[in-house]
């Protein structure tokens, strides 16, 4: 595992946290949605940039 894709996989992670916060707080859906696609992106390229796919 590099460091890029361990950075990407905690920001993801981090992004996924602000997820669950935000829809706690009840902000609105298109935030929520916004910040979910984002941490799914993160940990995507995190995980396709994993040494164990090469």
């Amino acid at each position: 595992m590099n460091g890029l894709s361990t950075v990407f996989i905690l920001v993801g992670l981090f992004l996924l946290g602000g997820v669950y916060s935000f829809w706690k707080q009840q902000l609105p859906k298109s935030v929520i949605t916004l910040l979910a696609i984002g941490s799914a992106m993160c940990l995507v390229a995190g995980v396709l940039r994993l040494e164990v796919w090469n």
